[in-house]
């Protein structure tokens, strides 16, 4: 793969979650070595630091149904600046979480920076959840199980309108990979808004390269590239067990390498978030080592050639 210019980007907030802990995933990544491993693969690396983020105890929670809404959504328009900026110097932005109610604002600043040369990106969303609930169907509150609504369009418009007043991302270039635990009302979302929805049967019945080739022409079709979203929790627990929601029956160790592989080989990715590495739950930093080596993956590294 040709060498590219990678920046790092730290956004240690858990604000978005229900469990504490994720906000010490960029520090469990880079610890575990990621830009070194990073570099090792020819890219060029360098880190822009963590954004400043706000703690649980000096922030005001809010609606019940949108829990920490104003503070998730200050962090996530720095973010959404930060990453349309990386994109204009050249970089590939590479977003540690943190809980996955950052990619609002990381897909925000990387759909910005496109529809100002006339282009749209496609999402491929590996995850064990839909992320697809609004304040009207969720049963937490907790918003980052309403990070992909809010990104298509549908949810508060504090968040569906943040950076850009527009969707960020068609749901028909929106592709959902490994999934096995939904709301009722994230199945009504999804079905409603079209978005291709791969669960663990899909994997089970046809297998992984089929889904991730499937998954990657859905969010490739007509699109300037893909922003490949990988929460941990995708993974089976056995596998990534520092997670803070954790369900059974998930991918394979080796066939979340397939995912990342598939695609490094297809060359249509222009940034990637690593999200809910919770080091609290995890066993001797695994997770965030496993992690590394799936980044490392999707950055176009080969066990031969």
């Amino acid at each position: 793969m040709t060498p590219r210019r990678i920046q790092i980007v730290g956004v240690p907030l858990d604000l978005g979650a229900g469990r504490r802990g994720v906000d010490m995933g960029p520090s469990a990544l880079r610890v575990a070595g990621l830009a070194r491993a990073v570099q090792k693969l020819g890219h060029e690396v360098s880190d822009y630091g963590d954004l400043d983020v706000s703690l649980p105890e000096t922030s005001a929670a809010g609606r019940d149904n949108l829990r920490f809404a104003e503070s998730v959504r200050h962090i996530d328009e720095q973010l959404a600046a930060v990453i349309e900026k990386t994109l204009a110097d050249g970089m590939v932005p590479l977003v540690l979480g943190g809980d996955h109610s950052i990619a609002i604002g990381s897909v925000a600043g990387c759909a910005a920076h496109y529809a100002r040369r006339g282009e749209q990106i496609g999402l491929v969303w590996l995850d064990a959840h839909g992320d697809c609930n609004t304040p009207q169907t969720t049963p937490s509150g907790n918003i980052h199980g309403m990070s992909l609504a809010c990104i298509l369009g549908l949810g508060d418009p504090a968040f569906t309108e943040l950076h850009v007043r527009q969707r960020k991302v068609d749901p028909a270039n929106t592709a959902l990979v490994g999934i096995r635990d939904l709301d009722p009302g994230e199945q009504d979302n999804l079905r409603g808004l079209g978005v291709t929805v791969f669960t663990m049967r899909e994997i089970d019945e046809i297998g992984m390269s089929a889904v991730m080739h499937r998954a990657i022409a859905v969010a490739s079709r007509g699109t300037a590239g893909i922003y490949a979203q990988l929460d941990m929790d995708v993974l089976d627990p056995e596998e990534a067990p520092g997670t803070g929601t954790p369900v059974v029956g998930g991918v394979t160790y080796r066939e979340a390498h397939l995912a990342m592989e598939l695609l490094a080989d297809s060359r249509k990715v222009i940034a990637l978030d690593v999200v809910e590495i919770n080091p609290i739950l995890d066993e001797r930093n695994r997770t965030a080592q496993i992690a590394i080596e799936l980044i490392c993956s999707a950055l176009g590294k080969k066990i031969y050639g």
